[in-house]
C-alpha cells in the first residue's frame, strides 16, 4: 500500500461522493506495526508491515425517529473497489432492522488541519535503544524471553454532514519474562511497560526489577487457599479497573443486568471508598493520549455509529470514592435523561499517597505481594465477581520484607468490592497490565493494600 499513490482522505471524499443514502460516513484507519522478540538471551524475529481497513456507514431515513443502518467493510486499497463497497453499504441498510440507537448525525466543530496528511509510520529502528539495553542482559545467567510492539494507527472520519477529523494513535508495550533455575527450583517473573515510542523505556531499571524478583525466589513457601492481607502493584490494579471500566455501560445498569445497577436506577452517587479515589479516562492525559473524537464502525451498549465524530473528554468514572458516571452512547443518554459519555482509552486511577509499592511493602508485617495477574474472567455480572489465576511472582512478605516466593493461586474477587475494602492507597504511576494488554495499554494506577484478598484455591499454574 501507498499513501502516495492512494491517500487515505481520497478514499473518504470518494466514498462520500458516490453515496446515494441520506447520509453516509466513512472510517479509514491505516496500520504501521513493528515487533521485536527474544528467547533464551537471543534475538529471534523481528518485521514490520502496513495494513489498510476502511468502512462505508450507510444511513436512509424514514421520519425523524426511524433510520436504517448498513455498513460495509474492506481492506482493498485498490480505488475501482470504492464504488462497490458503498453500493454494498447502502444495500445492506435498505435490509436492516431499525437501529434503536437513531439520532441526527453530528455537525462539524472542527476540521483537522492535517486531515490530508499520510499515516503515521513506524519500523525495526524504534527498537534500537531496546535491543541495545537487552543486550547487556543478555550476559546475565538469568534466561530472558519477551517481546516489543509497536503501531502507528491513523484514523480518518468523514461525513456527510461534513466532518473531517484525523488521529494517529502511537501504542506500544515491552514485556519480558526472566527465568532462573531448573525444574523445582525454577524462578519466573514478568515485567512490562507501555510506551508510545520507546524513548523513554527505562530497560536497566526493567531489568533489575525483574532480577530483583527472581532474587526473591531463593526460597520457596507453600501457603494454602484463604484470605491475605495483599500488595497489588500497579500492573495487576490496572487489569482489575480495566474490567470494571469495560461493565460501565449504562443501559445494563438501568435495565438491571450489571452490578451498577439498584432498585429504581443506577449506583452512580454511591460511596465505595473513604479513600478519595478518582478513576478516570482523559484523551489528553500526558503519556497516555489517545483519539479525541468517536469513530465507530458499529453500534454496541457504548458506542452509536450515530455518535461518529462526537468529542471524546475526560469523564470521571469514579470521583473522590463516590460512582460518578457511566458510559452513555447519545440515544441511551436521552432515553434514560444521562449525560452523553464516551469510553475512554485510558484509565487512570489517583487519590492515593506518595507511597511507592517498596514503602508499602517496609509497612506490611505478613502479607502476600502479589505481582501479576493472569486469565481473568468474569463468574457473575450482578456483582462483578472475576476469577483468575497469579503467575510469574506471588511473594511472601515478612516484617517488612520480601522472604520468599509462594505458589500460585485462584482468586476469586469483584473490583467493586476491591475497592470498598482498599485499606492503603499508594502513588499512581505508569503502568502495563499483563492480562489485558494487547486491547488496553495506556493506564496509570497506585499501588493498592487489601487487607483480606481471596485466594480462593490453590493453583499448579506456573
Amino acid at each position: 500500500m501507498s499513501d502516495d499513490l492512494f491517500p487515505a482522505s481520497v478514499t473518504v471524499e470518494r466514498a462520500l461522493a458516490l453515496s446515494r443514502a441520506d447520509e453516509a460516513m466513512v472510517i479509514v484507519r491505516d496500520e504501521h506495526e513493528a515487533s521485536l522478540r527474544w528467547a533464551g538471551n537471543s534475538m529471534t524475529t523481528n518485521g514490520s508491515s502496513v495494513s489498510r481497513d476502511w468502512a462505508v456507514i450507510s444511513v436512509f431515513r424514514e421520519g425523524p425517529t426511524l433510520a436504517r443502518v448498513g455498513t460495509i467493510a474492506s481492506t482493498s486499497v485498490d480505488p475501482e473497489d470504492i464504488e462497490a463497497v458503498v453500493r454494498a453499504s447502502e444495500a445492506a441498510a435498505r435490509d436492516a432492522e431499525p437501529a434503536r440507537d437513531a439520532m441526527p448525525l453530528l455537525e462539524p466543530d472542527t476540521v483537522d488541519d492535517d486531515w490530508t496528511a499520510p499515516a503515521g509510520s513506524t519500523g525495526i529502528e524504534v527498537f534500537t535503544g531496546l535491543a541495545d539495553g537487552l543486550a547487556d542482559g543478555f550476559d546475565s545467567a538469568d534466561r530472558l524471553y519477551g517481546f516489543a510492539h509497536h503501531q502507528m494507527h491513523t484514523t480518518w472520519l468523514g461525513t456527510s454532514t461534513g466532518i473531517r477529523r484525523r488521529f494517529v494513535q502511537p501504542t506500544g508495550s515491552v514485556e519480558i519474562n526472566g527465568k532462573r533455575g531448573e525444574g523445582a527450583e525454577l524462578a519466573s517473573a514478568w515485567v512490562g511497560v507501555g510506551t508510545a515510542d520507546f524513548t523513554d523505556v527505562d530497560v536497566s531499571g526493567l531489568l533489575a526489577d525483574l532480577s530483583r524478583r527472581l532474587d526473591w525466589a531463593k526460597r520457596k513457601v507453600e501457603l494454602p487457599a484463604g484470605r491475605y492481607e495483599t500488595l497489588l502493584p500497579p500492573s495487576t490494579v490496572a487489569d482489575l479497573m480495566i474490567y470494571l471500566a469495560w461493565s460501565m455501560e449504562g443501559r445494563g445498569a438501568q435495565e438491571g443486568h450489571t452490578a451498577f445497577a439498584r432498585a429504581g436506577g443506577t449506583r452512580v452517587g454511591e460511596r465505595l471508598s473513604d479513600i478519595p479515589l478518582t478513576l478516570y479516562s482523559d484523551p489528553r492525559a500526558p503519556g497516555l493520549e489517545y483519539r479525541p473524537f468517536v469513530a465507530a464502525t458499529a453500534s454496541s451498549e457504548s458506542m452509536s455509529v450515530f455518535d461518529n465524530g462526537l468529542a471524546a473528554e475526560r469523564v470521571d468514572w469514579l470521583r473522590d470514592g463516590v460512582i460518578s458516571a457511566l458510559i452513555y452512547p447519545r440515544a441511551t443518554a436521552a432515553e434514560f435523561g444521562a449525560p452523553a459519555t464516551v469510553p475512554g482509552e485510558n484509565l487512570l486511577l489517583t487519590g492515593g499517597s506518595e507511597a511507592t509499592i517498596d514503602d508499602m511493602i517496609a509497612r506490611t508485617e505478613r502479607g502476600l505481594l502479589l505481582t501479576t495477574l493472569w486469565y481473568i474472567r468474569e463468574v457473575d455480572p450482578a456483582t462483578l465477581l472475576l476469577t483468575g489465576l497469579t503467575r510469574d511472582g506471588v511473594y511472601l512478605v515478612e516484617n517488612g520484607e520480601v522472604t520468599a516466593a509462594v505458589n500460585n493461586f485462584r482468586f476469586n474477587e469483584s473490583p467493586l468490592d476491591l475497592l470498598r475494602r482498599v485499606s492503603e492507597a499508594g502513588a499512581t504511576e505508569l503502568t502495563l497490565p499483563r492480562e489485558w494488554k494487547d486491547w488496553f495499554t495506556r493506564t496509570a494506577m497506585p499501588p493498592l493494600r487489601v487487607p483480606d484478598f481471596h485466594m480462593s484455591s490453590v493453583s499448579q499454574a506456573t
